[in-house]
């Protein structure tokens, strides 16, 4: 009997599942790891930009729709075109960007967590003539845990090359290290490029509010004045899976971290809309690079059970990603993250190879799965 496989979702981790399950059976999509490089005009955006239908020729189809709602007793999602019923679901939703959440949160205050939000950034540092960009982390969890650091990396390339009468960076952020995922070595080596980048980090300034007069204020008594000001706003998992009964205490979607199944177990969630404990007691990073290899896990494992009949297989929380540091350079990052008693991460310093690396994994990215 033919089955029919529901993924939700068009980022990183919905588009792998998706050409992925076609593989082992027989609107656009934007890649989020280059957003920084629009930021400063080092890409364009369309350069970046693939549309989500061009999967149909791969035999994957493809509907925009708005989500009504899921219900996973009756294998069936609601959408304002039509209602769809699955033998299996894949949600891969990600997580919504609440900037309202922050107290202050106005026009002016830039971000750069979407295309959108990035070319108004770009538009806004061409114009921009100095003084001090504060960069501050809204809140934890939030994806791609190294952004906010290497957009001050490369703020800080991009303005050294500008005569625009001088630059500060400063970075905030409510947790106790820098990029903890990186474990302390990594926390070390980012705080001493920061350093030697002439690039403030504050630790443990949670933010409070934002106030008229260009000033933002922290939970700690600390305020700081700024010309720019950049926000990674709170992350929140979509209301329609915590109105399926998806979602744990956390507010995420909790699965197995091994298989990625839910509590229905013809219900699979991958990527930032899920939480994932870890061994060592904390939670896996929301990043792309895990949205994927839970996608290729996932698709494996749905395919073995209505055909191939393929030894199952485990996610097993191996993870990678390139930090951009400006001038041509990325350090490198990869880890074992279900290692016991803690997650096992190694940090390779800033060089030219890894930048290149990085932009030879774009290009195979868009190519690959479009």
């Amino acid at each position: 009997m033919e089955k029919t496989i529901v993924i939700l979702g068009g980022g990183i981790g919905g588009i792998v599942a998706a050409r992925e399950l076609r593989r082992h059976l027989g609107n656009v999509h934007s890649f989020p790891p280059s957003y920084l490089w629009v930021m400063v005009g080092w890409r364009k955006p369309a350069a970046i930009v693939k549309p989500l239908p061009a999967m149909e020729k791969h035999g994957v189809e493809f509907y925009q729709a708005t989500i009504r709602a899921i219900h996973p007793g009756e294998h069936r999602v609601e959408t304002d075109r039509a209602s769809f019923r699955y033998d299996y679901l894949v949600v891969a939703l990600g997580a919504e960007l609440m900037p309202q959440l922050v107290r202050g949160w106005a026009e002016g205050v830039h971000s750069f967590y979407n295309l959108e939000d990035v070319i108004k950034l770009r538009d806004a540092l061409v114009s921009f003539s100095g003084g001090t960009i504060a960069i501050v982390i809204g809140e934890t969890p939030y994806k791609c845990p190294p952004a906010p650091y290497e957009a001050a990396f490369i703020l800080e390339s991009f303005f050294s090359q500008r005569a625009n009468g001088g630059t500060t960076i400063k970075v905030f952020t409510p947790e106790p290290a820098p990029l903890p995922a990186a474990g302390p070595a990594g926390a070390t080596m980012l705080s001493d490029l920061l350093g030697r980048r002439r690039i403030e980090l504050h630790l443990a300034h949670k933010v409070s509010a934002i106030n008229a007069g260009r000033r933002i204020s922290f939970e700690n008594g600390a305020s700081c004045e700024y010309d720019m000001l950049i926000v990674i706003p709170p992350h929140r998992p979509p209301q329609i899976v915590r109105a399926a009964g998806l979602t744990d205490e956390s507010g995420w979607v909790a699965v197995d971290p091994n298989s990625l199944r839910t509590q229905f177990p013809e219900v699979f969630a991958i990527g930032d809309v899920t939480t994932v404990r870890l061994p060592s007691g904390g939670n896996l990073p929301k990043a792309g690079v895990f949205a994927a290899g839970q996608a290729e896990t996932v698709a494996h494992n749905i395919a073995s059970e209505l055909r191939t009949h393929a030894p199952l297989k485990d996610f097993g929380g191996m993870g990678h990603c390139y930090l951009e540091t400006g001038y041509g350079r990325a350090g490198y990052i990869q880890g074992d993250f279900f290692a016991k008693p803690v997650p096992v991460v190694s940090v390779d310093e800033p060089s030219v190879t890894h930048h290149w690396k990085k932009v030879v994994f774009e290009k195979y990215w868009l190519w690959r799965w479009f």
